[in-house]
């Protein structure tokens, strides 16, 4: 070791003098990469504290600077390490399952060097032949190699390049770590792997290593970096790693779970865990929709390709990145990654979208024909202010419906409440654009315009304006009726509603609005989101039928409102 056994002690000494006093019976370990024997003068000195007793002692090391050292002291007692080496044996059942920080705590134990109480260290130690951790830590190091690889082999067949050459070089040091665990070195960390490959002294597994790691394959260049797969590949096979092959054709595209897709319009939106909206751009949706589960990965790509005329593969990347589909290896299970400590467990998600605003009638704004963007919504909400903004289109136009009738009759008072309401309707439709939901009263709307992008100014000034107009004449009533026209056009362009049928006129704009309310109604019954009016469910879930009425056509009705 870098350090003298009398230099330790002093440590130990001048650290537990800084620590309340415990009872007599316990024991020390130097644990970490100084009892291993690598270590420099910058790493830390790990001290391993154990109590004969079977209390829960703090988990959190205690941090102390001694002698211009760091020094972290962890306390267990035998019952909590006894515990920690069977909930080591019964996680080493599913290798792809075991905790990272529990396989870490029990090897560095195992392997710490002994400074006081020795033979409780030796009992401890009892609690699992270090033979048998080697294996299970070999066969952890070897599943994420295996996955690993497989990562490679998919993004390579994918078209991407040089992510498969990172992945490959991941693999080959888990390959290593694990054929180097089978010879008893088993530290975790990656970057003493060097001088485990010196004690070893294996000197044509090391050199071969090193060559390997060193090798740097042109950027997108795909036969460089399959060529340099080919090789890790059968470097992996020389030091015993199985379930890999070179050629894509065991990987198969696989539904991933709790993923369900919806379309309105040509926008296709996928939804993750019924929480997370992603909206795909044209050619994004047409690759999606061109997806056959339970194909080799290959035949998915030729498919998608003639049927979308464009390159899936980025496509396929991205969904498969952000957990909207899996791949499968033939005989072994999901390709799933092999994720370091720090990072949590699951699919990548991406930054929210930037498009404002983020919703129209159509379906969510997207950067692109190419994208897959995160909507910037939880999902219920999502749905909510989609089809509050789908219904308050409706309730414009059967205002303006409605002015148009009081204007007719002379009906002065009524056209002006009418056109009041036709502009917080389509104040409404502006903020479920935006996101907002629930929406402020109708009355506070125009002074919540404050909440929107100053892009919006000149519509709250118009809306504004719109209502404290009154309405006492023809020739008011007639500017009345253009202006509000005008202002619903403006909001529509801003809001992506620009294309919403004039839902009164015929019984054909009334079905293509029932056709696309009921495509909102779907998803928002799918995630149990709030209904803007409880008479929407029945009416779009109808197709806008009428519950009293005979008859095989619906035509157009009266919102009742």
């Amino acid at each position: 070791m870098i350090l003298t056994e009398d230099r330790l002690h002093d440590l130990l000494d001048k650290s537990l003098a800084e620590l309340p006093p415990r009872a007599a019976d316990f024991a020390v370990v130097l644990e970490g990469s100084i009892a291993e024997g690598f270590g420099n003068p910058s790493s830390d000195i790990d001290f391993l504290v154990i109590g004969r007793g079977d209390e829960d002692l703090p988990t959190m090391p205690s941090l102390l600077f001694v002698d211009g050292r760091r020094v972290e002291i962890r306390t267990r007692s035998v019952r909590q390490l006894t515990d920690q080496f069977r909930t080591l044996e019964e996680q080493a059942k599913r290798p792809g399952k075991l905790c990272e920080d529990l396989l870490n705590r029990c090897q560095r134990l195992l392997h710490g060097h002994p400074l006081r109480g020795h033979t409780l260290v030796d009992e401890v130690k009892a609690l699992m032949p270090r033979e048998r951790f080697s294996r299970i830590a070999g066969d952890w190091w070897a599943h994420r190699a295996r996955q690993s690889m497989r990562h490679a082999v998919a993004l390579l067949c994918l078209g991407e390049t040089d992510e498969a050459v990172d992945w490959n070089r991941a693999a080959l040091v888990q390959t290593v770590k694990a054929w180097a665990a089978g010879r008893g070195e088993t530290y975790l960390e990656p970057k003493w792997l060097s001088l485990q490959l010196d004690r070893i002294g294996r000197p044509e597994v090391r050199d071969r290593y090193g060559e390997l790691n060193s090798a740097t394959p042109a950027p997108g260049d795909p036969d460089a970096a399959r060529a340099h797969l080919s090789a890790c590949l059968a470097f992996a096979a020389d030091l015993g790693l199985t379930g890999v092959a070179a050629g894509p054709e065991r990987l198969t595209v696989e539904r991933a779970a709790a993923v369900t897709t919806w379309q309105t319009g040509e926008r296709v939106h996928v939804i993750r865990r019924r929480r997370e909206v992603f909206a795909l751009g044209d050619r994004a949706g047409a690759v999606w929709r061109c997806l056959v589960p339970g194909r080799p990965l290959p035949q998915v790509l030729a498919a998608a390709e003639d049927l979308a005329g464009t390159d899936p593969g980025p496509l396929l990347a991205a969904f498969w990145r952000y957990g909207l589909i899996r791949l499968a290896w033939k005989g072994g299970g999901t390709v799933t990654a092999s994720l370091p400590l720090a990072a949590p467990p699951g699919p990548v998600t991406p930054p929210p979208s930037t498009a404002q605003p983020p919703l129209s009638v159509a379906g969510a704004a997207v950067g692109g024909p190419d994208a897959v963007d995160l909507v910037p919504l939880p999902a219920d909400r999502f749905a909510a202010a989609t089809m509050a903004l789908v219904w308050s289109n409706v309730v414009v136009e059967n205002a303006v419906e409605d002015l148009t009738g009081a204007l007719e009759r002379g009906q002065w008072p009524v056209a002006e409440l009418t056109a009041r309401r036709a502009v917080h309707a389509a104040l409404r439709g502006l903020f479920s654009s935006y996101g907002v939901n629930p929406l402020p009263a109708d009355c506070d709307l125009v002074h919540r315009m404050d909440l929107l992008p100053p892009a919006t100014e000149p519509i709250r000034a118009r809306a504004g304006e719109l209502l404290r107009r009154t309405v006492d004449s023809p020739d008011r009533g007639e500017a009345a009726l253009a202006d509000l026209r005008a202002f619903v056009a403006l909001v529509r362009t801003t809001a992506g509603a620009d294309a919403f049928p004039s839902c009164f006129d015929s019984a054909d704009a009334w079905r293509a609005t029932l056709e696309l309310g009921h495509d909102w109604l779907r998803i928002g019954a799918h995630l149990d989101a709030r209904l803007p009016i409880e008479e929407a469910r029945d009416l779009l879930a109808g197709h806008g039928t009428r519950p009293h009425r005979s008859g095989r056509h619906p035509a157009p009705g009266r919102t009742g409102r």
